[in-house]
């Protein structure tokens, strides 16, 4: 792993950021939430509470700013972080199309600088869920959220990761890395669509680590595509996605009493 994988990362994403805006558009003019590569909708998921009014939340990793404005259509008060310059640019560029309220920050969700138990709620979908290193971003959550506090976040499933194959061509169903001391993928230097230095673990040691911060688990997702699912996404084919587990979603908490 590459130790200034936060500059790669935030270098790739903002020389990216032209390919997103109109994914963008597409995510802040939808009626209700759909999550993931491949648009599960909020409905089944429930990712978030249905009623957010006097609720101040978070996006840790938010890049062009459709699940704050999603809270935001909820009641919540919302701050949003990212490290990307140029992804801010378009999701200030939509809350002012949308007229929404939310406070954009650019800066590390690893170390915010925002003030300690600020937050009743935290989200992340392929956000520092999967570009930050996992212990460092969660115990940021954990300091940031208050008693009760609720985190959630959405990244890429282990076996997607390990059915990959190391040079960014699509999942097929060969094992090409082992599951076994998972860390996540470098794929800077990849054939295919190179991207930036991503994270995850191995299902044992997400819920070791959550004992570590202090979270506890309250429900546990893995998504799929839809049956009408077509094409590729992400580098997942969706027959692939339709058998095997694309994504994954954590709900924790941490404990303690609201006030």
């Amino acid at each position: 792993m590459k130790q200034d994988y936060l500059a790669v990362n935030r270098d790739i994403w903002n020389a990216d950021a032209p390919q997103w805006v109109a994914f963008a558009e597409a995510r802040w003019a939808l009626a209700d939430p759909e999550w993931g590569c491949w648009g599960n909708p909020e409905a089944k998921l429930r990712l978030l509470p249905h009623d957010m009014s006097g609720l101040d939340t978070i996006e840790l990793g938010c890049g062009t700013g459709y699940v704050a404005y999603w809270m935001a259509k909820r009641g919540a008060q919302v701050t949003a972080i990212d490290i990307s310059e140029q992804q801010l640019d378009t999701a200030r560029a939509l809350q002012a199309t949308h007229g929404s309220q939310i406070t954009f920050i650019e800066g590390n969700a690893e170390a915010t600088g925002l003030p300690v138990a600020a937050f009743d709620f935290a989200i992340s979908e392929y956000g520092a869920s999967i570009w930050c290193q996992p212990e460092v971003w969660l115990t940021e959550a954990w300091r940031l959220l208050r008693p009760a506090g609720r985190l959630v976040f959405l990244g890429n499933h282990p076996i997607s990761l390990i059915c990959s194959p190391e040079n960014g061509a699509p999942a097929d169903m060969t094992l090409h890395r082992p599951y076994r001391d998972m860390w996540g993928a470098d794929w800077t230097q990849v054939a295919f669509e190179p991207t930036g230095i991503c994270f995850n673990l191995t299902h044992e040691s997400w819920m070791n680590l959550f004992a570590k911060v202090g979270f506890t688990v309250e429900r546990y997702q893995e998504l799929y595509a839809p049956e009408k699912a077509e094409g590729t996404r992400a580098a997942i084919p969706a027959d692939w996605a339709k058998k095997y587990s694309v994504e994954q979603v954590w709900h924790l908490a941490k404990p303690g009493q609201s006030s």
